[in-house]
């Protein structure tokens, strides 16, 4: 049934610009969505027109994502109008953040053995105070001053790291 418009939606479709191709393509799809809407039981007065509607629906549909689509091509641009990565994807700045977090690794790292278990559980495995105390058997007091004393090395780290990436004046 369907086949006796087939050459007359190609030809339609050619006329609007389409390649054979795509105009193939795009009829098929329209072949599609009618059969789909005649197997739901709608039934189809006039299955020319349908054919159309929907193929211009189709079209319509097409234009829209070309035109949102629309974009110079990467080959024809020269290398300083090529779009720069995100800041984030610069090598220095991914060094300078791998530089950063490595000074306060080996900031942590430096810190006594039971002062850093007691930061790490609090800065990092996010346990209160009562929670350092209880896994570590030591008294609140002696968390507090792990806790403190860990951040005042940070804070140092924070500073050397400030002074380092200051220009000179």
């Amino acid at each position: 049934m369907l086949e006796k418009y087939h050459r007359e939606l190609i030809n339609f479709l050619t006329r609007q610009g389409k390649d054979r191709d795509t105009a193939a393509d795009l009829a098929q799809e329209s072949y599609v969505r009618v059969l789909a809407l005649q197997q739901r039981g709608e039934q189809v007065q006039d299955l020319r027109a349908l054919l159309y509607r929907t193929v211009r629906n189709l079209l319509t549909d097409q234009y829209r994502r070309d035109s949102l689509r629309q974009h110079d091509s990467l080959d024809a641009l020269s290398d300083t109008d090529l779009p720069a990565a995100p800041a984030h994807w610069q090598p220095e700045v991914a060094l300078a953040s791998w530089q950063v977090i490595k000074a306060y690794v080996d900031t942590i790292e430096a810190l006594p053995p039971g002062c850093k278990e007691a930061f790490i559980l609090y800065a990092f495995d996010d346990c209160c105070q009562a929670d350092i105390t209880s896994r570590m058997g030591i008294s609140v007091s002696m968390v507090e001053k792990h806790i403190v004393r860990a951040m005042v090395a940070c804070k140092a780290c924070e500073r050397r790291l400030r002074h380092e990436h200051t220009p000179p004046r």
